[in-house]
């Protein structure tokens, strides 16, 4: 790496920036990236004495970090030693795979700079890759991370009380952190935002007393522990820009415009186009969206729409078969839909957004729909035969199917009511049959084609799966620490954890499932 020193032709100025040389497979000459770019020369001199001077440096402490992580490491055998028995000696080498995307990421670079001018000891980049290695390949709690360091062919000669120490020092780094992590995703893989992918989560606490943090809400496990809340955000490609975590009693549709906005406002993004599911749908965040000059690609509801929507899906005129797939058709129009938008004294005010409606009809849709609605109907057939059995939170999803159920507000039990006794609503279940298989998506993309909404759409099954990810492959849960700095640091490290998951499948050109992947990784000793 080097310094390189441009003269802009129009206004004189030097402008500085950190450059690498490299050489691709086959080529005969040598190309070259930015790492860094730092700024104008009289602008920089304002901050440093001698700004030239300051980052050569820096850069030779950065060639010399990259030297020593390049370097070969060699370790003697003795034909006389033997193992000790109750010593594990088994090593991992698999993790050096997740080590390679850590530094081409330059998230030593980061930490090594940050913590230059702290007072702490220990070393902030070997607890980090202990974190994320561990996380990645054997996730567990933080004390069975650094029981377990040794398994690594690295030097991390830290304490447990280092580690906690740690996840202070980076959750006071968290957003920068995110920051580094896009523009090293962006510079080095080229990252796509005209799309941006943006979903809800949440994790639940097994504790009773709730925090500032940890709260009760709508649990995805309908749960009745207190939880948190994520967002996430992730590009085209399926891997993360950013994430925000948020009190449990959150609703999802609040989530997304204090995500976006910082994002968008950091990360110099341009114009970005939403994908969401019906949970983010509404019309504060459509005209936030639009406002801003964004777009979105969002699901609705249409048994929640008004009446005249629900006889548009229902009117077979306009569906056409694509041809794609058996049993499915598909019908769009360009509607001026009125919304109603929030002011700033809280009253509601009508505005009109141009959209387009695309909505299909599949049978495969209808078919799983018919199929969980008949398990959920076995459910409250017994419910209505034994309501002793059953609360509000084990009765999840049969309860609207009833008639006159009612739940003791502190304890949850169904209250029987002599004169109003309970029986199935057979009316609910035919007006839920009538849209089996109907799907409509609404989007500020007019001139895209009905496949193309559709096509974008369907990606959002990345984002899905990406929190399945964090919650089965990833361990995410159950969290072992309890302070509300420390839970915060605990999910920047899965964040971290997963972002390099998904590079790892990105560089792989996704040929193979993550988990197999990792798997290979895990069996690599």
């Amino acid at each position: 790496m080097h310094l390189r020193k441009v003269k802009k032709k129009d206004t004189g100025r030097v402008y500085l920036s950190i450059v690498e040389s490299y050489r691709e497979k086959g080529s005969k000459y040598p190309k070259s990236r930015t790492i860094e770019s730092l700024g104008y020369l009289d602008d920089l001199e304002k901050q440093y004495e001698d700004p030239i001077a300051f980052f050569n440096k820096k850069i030779e402490e950065m060639n010399a970090q990259q030297a020593e992580v390049k370097s070969p490491i060699n370790f003697t055998i003795s034909k006389d030693e033997e193992l000790e028995k109750g010593v594990a000696n088994r090593k991992n080498f698999g993790y050096t795979v997740l080590s390679c995307i850590y530094h081409e990421l330059h998230i030593h670079t980061f930490l090594i700079n940050r913590q230059r001018h702290t007072k702490e000891k220990y070393s902030a980049n070997a607890i980090m890759k202990l974190l994320l290695f561990s996380r990645i390949l054997f996730p567990g709690s933080k004390r069975k991370d650094h029981e377990s360091r040794e398994r690594f062919f690295e030097k991390f000669d830290f304490s447990l009380d280092d580690v906690y120490r740690c996840l202070t020092f980076l959750e006071a780094r968290r957003e920068d952190l995110q920051l580094h992590l896009h523009q090293k995703i962006q510079s080095q893989y080229g990252r796509d935002t005209s799309l941006a992918y943006y979903d809800v989560t949440n994790y639940y606490f097994e504790i009773d007393e709730q925090d500032e943090l940890r709260r009760k809400g709508v649990s995805k496990e309908h749960r009745p522990d207190p939880i948190v809340q994520m967002g996430l955000l992730c590009d085209t490609n399926g891997i993360p820009i950013a994430y925000n975590l948020f009190p449990g009693n959150t609703p999802d549709k609040s989530t997304l415009r204090p995500t976006l906005s910082k994002v968008q406002a950091d990360y110099n993004l341009g114009k970005t186009i939403v994908v969401g599911d019906r949970g983010i749908i509404t019309a504060d965040n459509i005209w936030y969206l639009l406002s801003a000059k964004n777009g979105y690609v969002f699901s609705l509801s249409i048994k929640g729409s008004d009446k005249a929507f629900k006889e548009y899906v229902l009117e077979p005129a306009g569906y056409r078969s694509t041809g794609e797939e058996q049993d499915f058709i598909i019908k769009s129009r360009l509607y001026p839909r009125t919304i109603k938008v929030t002011s700033k004294t809280g009253r509601k005010i009508p505005k009109t957004v141009h959209e387009k409606h695309v909505v299909f009809w599949s049978k495969k849709y209808a078919d799983k729909a018919k199929a969980e609605r008949e398990a959920t109907l076995k459910k409250a057939r017994d419910l209505v035969k034994s309501p002793s059995k059953y609360t509000k939170s084990n009765s999840y999803g049969a309860s609207k199917y009833i008639k006159n159920i009612t739940f003791d507000k502190d304890t949850g039990e169904v209250l029987v009511d002599a004169k109003a006794h309970l029986y199935i609503d057979q009316d609910a279940i035919d007006e839920e049959a009538r849209f089996d298989g109907y799907y409509a998506i609404v989007t500020s993309e007019q001139t895209e084609s009905d496949e193309r909404i559709l096509e974008i759409y369907r990606r959002l099954w990345k984002i899905e799966e990406a929190f399945k990810i964090t919650k089965s492959d990833l361990a995410s849960r159950p969290v072992f620490v309890s302070t509300e700095e420390h839970i915060r640091a605990h999910f920047l490290t899965c964040f971290f954890a997963l972002v390099i998951a998904r590079v790892l499948e990105y560089r792989m050109g996704r040929k193979y499932p993550l988990p197999a992947m990792l798997e290979s990784l895990r069996q690599a000793a």
